[in-house]
């Protein structure tokens, strides 16, 4: 594995590329976790005058058959900003692998993890049949630089991922894994999409989703009323 850096609207000097590179000790991350596939460094720089104290940003990002792990620092320079951000990724990925350790000594696996400890759940089609599933497809058709899939919505980019029910503790838990200002999850309670969000300072918000219970259910006034508009 190697460590990739990049520069986002700066160029980035072969003397730093080195330091990360003395910087990111590599055994010592695949110790904390063996299963990194990559690991990713950008490097940014805002020109504001105002933002002097904080123009160069590094952001870190390893990738695994885990979460996301993601970290990412400020400063006056690049590596002072790249001290910071390796000190948090450092944190970030001793908690992970502490937590992966416990679960395993209590006899749990994520849902990462049943590939390797079942690989035959993977070749299960829809049905419960063996066997991989053709997906269906759909038609795309350029719009200017953008493509439209179908008759539209017009789609820029879009994700699926698979999700276990959490608890909100655990939510806030992975949100503060991955360095984001929000987490969507599904709450173990209530079995809807939920978003925790970064609020002011250490504060945090809740928004949760239910469905109406009236979606769905034919409004009597609302037929009649078609009715007498069709005839």
């Amino acid at each position: 594995m190697d460590i990739v850096v990049k520069g986002r609207k700066t160029e980035v000097p072969e003397r730093f590329r080195k330091h990360v590179a003395d910087k990111l000790k590599l055994e010592k991350i695949q110790k904390l976790d063996g299963k990194v596939i990559s690991l990713d460094v950008e490097v940014s720089k805002e020109h504001n005058p105002r933002q002097a104290d904080r123009c160069d940003r590094v952001e870190i990002t390893v990738r695994s058959r885990g979460p996301v792990i993601r970290a990412e620092a400020s400063a006056a320079d690049p590596y002072a900003a790249l001290d910071l951000a390796t000190a948090k990724l450092d944190a970030r990925m001793r908690k992970e692998h502490d937590k992966r350790h416990n679960r395993r000594g209590s006899g749990r696996i994520s849902a990462a993890e049943v590939v390797d400890h079942v690989p035959e759940a993977a070749q299960l089609n829809g049905d419960g049949s063996l066997g991989a599933e053709e997906p269906e497809a759909v038609p795309t058709k350029k719009v200017g630089p953008l493509e439209v899939q179908g008759e539209g919505p017009l789609i820029v980019r879009e994700k699926t991922h698979v999700a276990d029910p959490m608890s909100l503790d655990q939510a806030l838990y992975e949100m503060e894994l991955v360095g984001h200002d929000f987490y969507l999850f599904i709450d173990s309670e209530t079995k809807e999409p939920s978003v925790v969000y970064r609020r002011h300072a250490y504060d945090y918000g809740v928004i949760h989703l239910t469905t109406d219970p009236m979606v769905g259910e034919a409004s009597p006034s609302a037929a009649e009323a078609g009715g007498a508009l069709g005839g």
